[in-house]
């Protein structure tokens, strides 16, 4: 019995949205893990500042929130061309900007640097998320996690950088 091509296409659609977003998750852990202890655990942190074993399965949820919305917009029906690459350019720059932003406030050991990310990650986001919504609105919806998490991640960078000058 022969897999039908749409279910292979599915399926490749799939695979490649998961691929895109591992990719980000490792590209950032591979900047974050190194620098927990002790650069991390030595700053000044808020008080609202979650503990550190909640961003693994928040993260987790996420990454795969945003696999699954990108995957709905690249398998949404073949006319919207020119609206889809508008809606996986601005999923690709939202993947930068999340990778980056490891690379800037863990590698880097810069708090201010990740605040000069997170202003145009959250803008990107919303971009993204408005841009999903008009492919596919489950797609769209699945990204306002990620907007609360980024903002609120916003909040959270601005309070360490004023703590720790």
């Amino acid at each position: 019995m022969r897999a039908n091509p749409g279910m292979r296409r599915d399926v490749l659609l799939a695979v490649l949205s998961v691929g895109a977003v591992a990719v980000t998750s490792i590209l950032g852990q591979v900047a974050t893990f190194p620098n927990l202890v002790p650069w991390y655990a030595g700053l000044i942190k808020p008080s609202f500042n979650p503990p550190n074993w909640i961003f693994g399965p928040v993260w987790t949820t996420l990454y795969g929130l945003m696999a699954f919305a990108l995957w709905r917009v690249l398998r949404a029906p073949g006319e919207l061309g020119r609206r889809r690459a508008r809606a996986v350019g601005w999923f690709a720059w939202l993947l930068l900007l999340n990778a980056a932003w490891s690379w800037m406030f863990f590698w880097a050991h810069s708090p201010l640097l990740g605040l000069v990310n997170i202003l145009p990650q959250l803008l990107v986001t919303v971009a993204t998320a408005r841009s999903f919504a008009q492919i596919d609105r489950l797609a769209g919806l699945c990204l306002l996690p990620l907007i609360g998490w980024v903002a609120f991640a916003g909040v959270l960078n601005a309070a360490i950088w004023l703590l720790n000058g």
